[in-house]
Formats: C-alpha cells, structure tokens, sequence
C-alpha cells in the first residue's frame, strides 16, 4: 500500500467526465460534494425522499427525483445516507436501477465492508471520503482549496476504477489539499476507531470525567466547563495547526511539564487495552452488529444513551453559557 499523497496535477485521466452523478442523501456530506462537483463542471442530479433534504435540493437548483428514479438516470450512484439507512435504501430503490458499468460510490466503507451491502459484479464500487465534515468540505472548495481525502476501490469492473476514484476526489476539491491511497476495510477500521476511542467517545469521556472531579472536588460548575471543555478547542486548534510541538510551546512551562507528568497516569495501560478490545470488535464485527441490531430495535439504546448526555450537568451549564457567548454560537450557524 503506498502512502504518497496525490494532487490535482497527480490525477489526469478524464473516465468521470459525461457521467450523471447522482447523490442519494443530501445532508452535510450531500450538499457539500453535490455543490463541489457541479461547480466542477459535472452533471450532477439529487436522489431523495420527500422533506426538507427534498426541498433544499430544489432551492439549491438541482434536478431532484426519488432515489430510484435518480438511480436509473445516473451512471454514477453516490450513497450519502446514514450508515444504519443506508442498506434498506440501496437495496430497496438502488440494487433494483443498476445497469451494468455503473459506479457505486461511497464516502465511508462501512455497508461494504460489512456486507450490508453487496454490489452486483458488473459496476465499479469505489470510494471517496473527505477527511473533514460537510461544511468544510464546501467552505474550503469555495475558498479555492478543500480537505483531504482517502480513496478506494473495492471492486474494478470496468478496470478504471481506481482512476474513477481519484477523479471524482479531485472534482471535489480534494486534490488541492491532498490524496491517500487506502483500502475500505482499512477506512473502516481506523475511521470507527478514530471516532469511538478518540475524537469523539474518548474526548468527550476525558471532559466530562474532569469536569466531574473538579465539581466533586467542590469547584465551580460553570469554571470546571470552561477548564475541561471550553478551552478543549483552543488547544485543539494549535494541536492542529503544528502538532503537540506547537501546542506545548505556545503554552505555559508548567502547563507543559504538568501534563507530561499527569498524562500517562490517566490515560495508561488499562486505557490502551481499552482501546485494542474497541478495535478487535471493530474488526470482528461486533460493533457493526450491535449497532444496526439496536437500529431495528428502535435505537432504544442510542436514544437512551443521547438523553442521558442531554440531561448531564455539564450540558446544562455549558448551554447556558454559551447563551452568553455570541460568538460561539455563530459558529455554529450552518452556511453555504
């Protein structure tokens, strides 16, 4: 597998071009990638059911049809739904509009890998997923640059799809920042692991413990949020900018020595192994089955599990704060 990142100048054959693309799905993911291409030059149309999705489609100026009407026009398929959904729509309105020498694209592996679903030989199934969400995607396209973004092939019927793939990443805007060469497994895999054990499970387990110390400890509810997650984005930010290199100098020497030392007594040994069992059932299959089970159980666990962090004293007192904050509430106002 090589790791050498690809640009716009990397990417020169032109299979994608006088294709209909149509995006099944038009939330973040949809209206980002849907926008980019057709401001690429490419025919693109939308594939939704009716509601909001439907009518911003329309408002936006796209052909919009059901899924299956969308699926028999395309030459090329992108599924865009929710994971848990995404099954039930292909095999219902997708699968039965399929003609031979199709593409089936994604922009997360994980119906394929799991076998959720499962492609007919003769069409291309390919994969294009941006390193950042939806909004970033269109902000940074219009600003004339893009995110980066890993691309697949998990099956070549034509024998280009893997030029298919970097093509349709580039129409994107992708390529401006960068490609990777990945695998949909691999993509499965450490984009599950990524999600469960540290951008989001473990990040939001670490703010939430610290901010029940401090409270326990006797301190201020509304100072412990603003010390375990207000400040989480600021250091986020110079994380991302140049790495813990960056982050520890534009901060304190006894910040930075503090953590040196307090660190790895809280995330330890017992942590890692954790994390090794979240990615054994990531890569058994555990997860996946667990997750769609509760699904078509209703979501009764993931609603359960939603309502419980609704209602926690750390979401309560960080709202009303960030009543008091304009400015982060702006940031969070979604715009084209």
């Amino acid at each position: 597998m090589s790791f050498d990142m690809l640009y716009d100048k990397d990417v020169t054959t032109n299979y994608l071009q006088g294709m209909t693309v149509a995006f099944v799905g038009y939330g973040a993911q949809g209206h980002a990638q849907a926008n980019n291409l057709r401001d690429s030059g490419f025919h693109v149309i939308v594939g939704v059911r009716p509601g909001p999705s439907f009518e911003a489609a329309k408002k936006d100026g796209f052909e919009v049809y059901s899924v299956a009407e969308a699926a028999q026009k395309a030459d090329w398929v992108q599924m865009l739904t929710p994971d848990e959904l995404m099954a039930d729509v292909y095999n219902k309105d997708v699968a039965p509009n399929l003609e031979t020498g199709n593409v089936l694209g994604f922009s997360h592996g994980f119906n394929v890998h799991y076998k959720e679903i499962v492609a007919p030989k003769d069409v291309d199934v390919v994969m294009m997923a941006p390193k950042g969400p939806g909004n970033l995607c269109r902000r940074t396209y219009k600003e004339g640059f893009g995110v980066p973004a890993l691309y697949a092939t998990y099956q070549d019927f034509s024998g280009h799809a893997e030029d298919l793939a970097k093509e349709f990443a580039k129409a994107n805007g992708a390529a401006r920042a960068g490609l990777l060469k990945t695998t949909f497994k691999e993509e499965t895999d450490e984009d599950l692991f990524g999600e469960q054990n540290v951008l989001m499970g473990g990040v939001t387990a670490l703010i939430e413990t610290g901010f029940e110390v401090l409270v326990e400890a006797g301190y201020s509810p509304e100072l412990a949020y603003f010390e375990c997650e207000h400040e989480m984005k600021l250091i986020c930010d110079l994380i991302y900018e140049g790495g813990f290199a960056k982050m520890y100098k534009d901060c304190s020497n006894t910040s930075e020595y503090g953590s040196y030392v307090q660190g790895p007594k809280v995330v330890n040994e017992s942590s890692k192994e954790a994390m090794r069992q979240g990615l054994r059932d990531i890569q058994d299959g555990t997860f996946a089955k667990e997750f769609m089970a509760d699904y078509r159980n209703g979501f009764k666990k993931l609603y359960a599990y939603r309502e419980e962090m609704e209602q926690s004293q750390l979401q309560k007192v960080g709202d009303q704060l960030r009543e008091k904050m304009p400015f982060v509430k702006s940031a969070d106002k979604y715009s084209d």
